[in-house]
């Protein structure tokens, strides 16, 4: 059989749309049939599933396979030549075993294929066009039928001799017969009737509608064919109508005159082109042979055409349409083509007088064939998945892969990749080098694997990071993030780094070194990327791989970026100690001021707090002086230096003042001179209640008349207002110094009186006590026989003399006065008692 190729045109027959996939694949029958045809021409044909049988102009009949291969049988002998004229029909039995020819030489023929026992032919003398063998293969009797203008049944009697039996006058003449089951569909000049033979009826005539243009219906072949026991295809000039051949319901079956079945035509449809055949293919659709009603433009006809038809409910849908280039499809008519089927094997015989052209449903393989070659890859690979076949779907989804890299559609390959790869190491490592060559690692990189199930060679991650560092520094750096550090050499890809570093992308490249740097193991090198950079990261990489050990030489650079989150490391004694800290400080003394005064809130017996004085003083004076009093743990000597340098009076006064004698007259003298406050000269006289830091005092205020007065009111309870007033000297202007005599005065007086008051209350308490004392002594004490001597621990009364004598101490203990050693204190409780009592 020869390859044959159709045009696949769409249902609007418009060439510009996408090219439609084939339902059918085409292969022209050759070989011996070849030959025949050479010398003469198809006018009938026949297909059973085991052979091809077909009549041509000339009368003959000839038995040939499926692939044009003449097959031995009584029709090759001298009787082959069956027809005087052409050969109207062909029918075969369903066995395979006989075959029915009809011809215009008026003659009947039944032969036996391969036995002459049951040959018979007829001759009617007149044109015979249809002729039909009994369908049941389970039948003996070898029924067949005859159409001429009657419808006659042959079967043989008890003689074994052939007796026709009419069926049915028909309106003028049979045109074609296609006989199921029990029911024989006929064509007439009329239209279409169903004979039932259980019933010996017809089922009623279904009238067809004349041609259009003048023609007549005998003109067309009227085609027919049983798509199964109960259903009827008709396709007769350009309307196709499926009936179904049903029982009647009990409404319908109340007369009893009317057969037990009808014909119900369910769906009736016009095609655009005249039917040389049809076939059923799916439950609602056919395979339809078409001739087409218009005329080249030199008026001869144009190619026929295959057509798949979806029908409906009265309507219907060219699923597809193939227009057939038969060998001299132009010089042919209507009438010239015949479609047979193998309906079990879907295969479809478009025969023309001229040629035979095999139409097979295409195979899964086929179809993958057709859209690999039309680049519908996806549709091969879903439908190599839904129905298998011998493509593997790996080579489809390669060649997809190349396609899709062809038309620059990079990130789809990828997806591909990612979806039908699956976790075979070797075809990524290998679709991987196709997006190597394009330059487009970039667009694959999301999809690569990167699981245990499925880790690549190092190189190819390698190769990916190198394309994303060369045209996409930022995917870098998300690349680094994004995949475990295992998958690649980091050391590598650290020094391409440090080979194509660029100033304009230094942000993103350096925290690209942090990470590789931490994923190295080289912390310290990571900490100096994240600080260069200025990344606050650095300080969650501190703590989550614990690296206080690593920040030592790093404090700076740590406190210059985040000073808050830095302390808040530094000042943990357990992860890096403070003498380290300082030591790095030593050379930046303002954040040594700032660790320190963080360090004293949380550790005030710190060994660093001698720095603080020279730090506060430096750099915030309002604390130096509270931290002086607060701390003793700095030498005085150098706080009163640094103070003394920067000339700051209170925290001198203090330090003189902590020193005392000389130095405090030195104080005071810095208090009257330098601060000239008063008010704190006298308070700190006042503190250190010293005579000669009064009398300096009072020297002073008397050479300054304005601050006498405030000399008087604040010596009140330490100094004699008399030695202030002596020094006053005659005639001495002093402001308000009567209001300060008598403020003095008034004070003095109330001192007295306090004075005298608390003496008396104090006599009054001491009278009191005594009497309280004196009637306790004179009180008895009972003493029972219940106690014991605390000595002895014998019962404290007894009847012998000796021990009638007994001393009780005021703190309840009693003894033997022989028991007592000393009258003294009581030994028991250690307590001393001037008193105690002796009874006898």
């Amino acid at each position: 059989m020869i390859e044959f190729s159709p045009t696949c045109d769409s249902e609007t027959d418009n060439k510009d749309e996408e090219e439609i996939e084939p339902k059918f694949k085409y292969q022209r029958i050759a070989n011996d049939l070849k030959n025949i045809l050479n010398t003469d021409v198809v006018t009938a044909t026949a297909v059973h599933p085991k052979f091809l049988i077909f009549g041509t102009f000339r009368g003959r009949v000839y038995l040939l396979d499926h692939q044009g291969n003449s097959i031995d049988s009584n029709l090759n002998t001298g009787e082959s030549l069956t027809h005087q004229v052409a050969v109207n029909q062909i029918d075969v039995d369903p066995k395979g075993e006989y075959v029915a020819t009809c011809s215009d030489d008026g003659k009947v023929k039944i032969t036996g294929l391969f036995s002459c026992e049951n040959n018979h032919t007829l001759s009617f003398g007149k044109c015979i066009k249809a002729v039909a063998l009994e369908p049941d293969p389970k039948s003996r009797t070898r029924k067949f039928i005859v159409g001429d203008d009657k419808l006659i049944l042959y079967e043989r009697n008890i003689l074994n001799k052939l007796k026709p039996i009419d069926l049915c006058a028909v309106e003028g003449k049979v045109l074609s017969i296609c006989w199921q089951d029990n029911f024989v569909a006929w064509a007439s000049h009329l239209g279409v009737r169903v004979f039932d033979l259980n019933e010996k009826c017809s089922l009623g005539l279904m009238k067809w509608e004349l041609p259009s243009k003048g023609k007549r219906l005998e003109n067309f072949r009227c085609h027919l064919r049983w798509s199964n026991k109960h259903t009827l295809l008709i396709g007769w000039v350009d309307t196709i109508r499926i009936c179904a051949i049903r029982k009647r319901n009990s409404i319908e079956a109340a007369s009893s005159s009317l057969p037990d079945y009808i014909v119900d035509p369910v769906s009736t449809f016009q095609t655009s082109f005249y039917i040389c055949g049809l076939a059923p293919m799916a439950s609602s659709q056919l395979v339809v042979l078409g001739y087409r009603k218009e005329k080249s433009p030199n008026f001869k006809a144009l190619r026929p055409v295959l057509c798949v038809i979806e029908h409906k409910m009265n309507s219907s849908e060219e699923i597809c349409t193939d227009s057939l280039t038969l060998r001299g499809f132009e010089e042919y008519t209507v009438n010239d083509y015949y479609l047979g089927c193998i309906i079990e094997e879907n295969r479809y015989y478009i025969v023309a007088p001229k040629d035979i052209v095999v139409a097979s449903l295409i195979e899964t393989d086929d179809r993958v064939d057709w859209l690999i070659k039309h680049s519908k890859f996806e549709e091969a690979i879903e439908l190599i998945s839904s129905h298998g076949g011998s493509f593997p779907i790996i080579s489809v989804t390669r060649l997809y892969i190349n396609h899709l890299l062809t038309l620059k559609q990079y990130e789809e390959a990828a997806r591909l990749c990612l979806r039908m790869l699956g976790n075979n190491k070797a075809l990524w490592e290998e679709e991987v080098f196709k997006f190597v060559k394009c330059q487009q690692l970039r667009s694959v990189s999301a999809y690569l694997p990167t699981s245990e199930d499925c880790k690549l060679d190092p190189h190819v991650y390698e190769m990916v990071l190198y394309e994303f560092l060369k045209f996409d520094v930022k995917g870098f750096l998300n690349l680094i993030k994004e995949w475990p550090s295992q998958l690649y050499n980091g050391l590598a890809v650290i020094n391409a780094i440090h080979d194509n570093f660029r100033k304009q992308n230094a942000n993103e490249l350096l925290e690209s070194l942090a990470l590789l740097y931490s994923y190295q193991g080289d912390y310290e090198s990571a900490l100096r990327m994240y600080l260069k950079l200025q990344n606050k990261d650095v300080f969650e990489l501190i703590r989550r791989y614990e690296l206080y050990n690593v920040i030592s030489k790093l404090i700076i650079p740590l406190i210059s970026l985040d000073r808050e989150r830095a302390f808040k490391i530094l000042l943990d004694r357990n992860k890096i100690k403070p003498e380290v800290v300082v030591h790095q400080l030593e050379n930046n003394q303002e954040y040594l001021f700032l660790y320190l005064d963080s360090l004293q809130k949380v550790n005030c017996n710190n060994i660093f707090q001698h720095k603080l004085v020279s730090l506060y003083a430096k750099y915030d004076r309002t604390k130096l002086l509270p931290f002086l009093r607060r701390s003793k743990e700095y030498v005085i000597q150098d706080a009163l230096e640094i103070c003394k340098r920067e000339e700051f009076y209170p925290e001198m006064v203090y330090l003189l003042g902590c020193m005392g004698g000389v130095e405090a007259a030195e104080a005071l003298n810095i208090i009257i001179h330098k601060m000239r406050d008063v008010e704190m000269a006298i308070e700190f006289c006042k503190e250190h209640d010293d005579n000669d830091l009064w009398n300096t005092l009072i020297d002073e205020s008397t050479k300054q008349p304005e601050i006498i007065t405030k000399v008087l009111n604040g010596i009140v309870d330490f100094v004699n207002p008399e030695v202030v007033v002596s020094k006053i000297k005659k005639g001495q202007t002093i402001p308000n110094l009567r209001e300060s005599v008598i403020n003095m005065l008034w004070h003095y007086n109330i001192q007295q009186e306090m004075l005298s008051t608390a003496q008396r209350m104090q006599l009054d308490d001491y009278f009191d006590t005594h009497s309280e004392v004196v009637s306790l002594h004179r009180r008895g004490q009972q003493v029972s026989h219940d106690q014991c001597c605390a000595q002895c621990q014998c019962p404290i009364l007894m009847k012998n003399d000796t021990f009638n004598s007994i001393v009780v101490f005021k703190c309840g203990h009693m003894y033997h006065d022989l028991c007592n050693l000393s009258n003294e204190y009581c030994t028991e409780c250690q307590t001393w008692n001037t008193k105690p009592t002796k009874v006898e």
